[in-house]
């Protein structure tokens, strides 16, 4: 069966599609991650089913229809807030979700702590939308925290164009949460966590400019470290709206 070469993303060399599946390479993390992937669907969370391993020893798993968002139109604001219940639903999933003690992960930025076991990459770029909203490219899930995880998610969907006009960002960034059903510390929390999340991300692409690991160096000048590096700002100057409008939006 033809392989076609998936193309669209950062990170994806050697991805393919055969058919209705997507063959990735295996890591010493794919055993855990695909557990993870079960057990999510087994949670009720629609993920990419998990086939396995395949003859070449790539890993197998669905294809699934549709744009990503990052390509689609603005969503609207209500749609801001379908992703947030889908990243609830996620993290409640996960909470419940026990990794086997041996279990391998491979995750670029450490979180502060190991909470629970998150997708590290709730993106635009890897939410499917069409007839199933369904978020892919599960490989850098490893533990981390449900705030760290849903500050880089909040971001990316409502924080990540330093060009748009704050109070609407932060109208945005309101229904996103509110989509979550953040808790009180949460809601307190996330400010802060948001830049600090972003910073953590431009200094993993300026690293590994720095020590030549691919594919991140080279996505540190080819505009991403720029990018990040904008954002971060735009985030941090506008802390105190961000919260203002997190609180008040309940």
């Amino acid at each position: 069966m033809e392989e076609i070469l998936l193309t669209g993303g950062n990170a994806i060399d050697g991805v393919v599609r055969v058919g209705s599946t997507v063959r990735k390479p295996w890591s010493a993390a794919t055993p855990s991650v695909l557990a993870y992937m079960r057990a999510m669907r087994d949670a009720g969370v629609d993920v990419p089913v998990v086939y396995g391993q395949d003859a070449q020893g790539r890993q197998v798993t669905e294809f699934v229809p549709g744009c990503l968002a990052m390509d689609s139109r603005p969503l609207s604001l209500s749609e801001v807030s379908r992703v947030g219940r889908l990243v609830r639903a996620i993290h409640d999933a996960s909470a419940a979700f026990g990794p086997d003690s041996g279990s391998t992960w491979i995750t670029n930025i450490t979180a502060p702590r190991a909470d629970l076991i998150c997708h590290n990459d709730l993106a635009p770029w890897n939410l499917l939308i069409g007839d199933r909203w369904v978020f892919i490219d599960w490989d850098a899930a490893a533990p981390s925290t449900r705030l760290w995880d849903l500050a880089y998610a909040a971001q990316a969907f409502t924080l990540n164009d330093a060009s748009a006009n704050p109070s609407e960002a932060a109208r945005a960034l309101a229904s996103f949460i509110d989509g979550y059903s953040a808790d009180d510390e949460l809601r307190a929390a996330l400010p802060v966590t948001m830049w600090q999340r972003i910073t953590a991300m431009h200094e993993l692409l300026k690293n590994s400019h720095v020590a030549g690991t691919q594919p991140w160096g080279t996505m540190f000048t080819t505009g991403h470290g720029d990018h990040w590096n904008t954002v971060t700002q735009f985030v941090r100057e506008n802390e105190s709206l961000w919260a203002e409008a997190i609180q008040a939006a309940r």
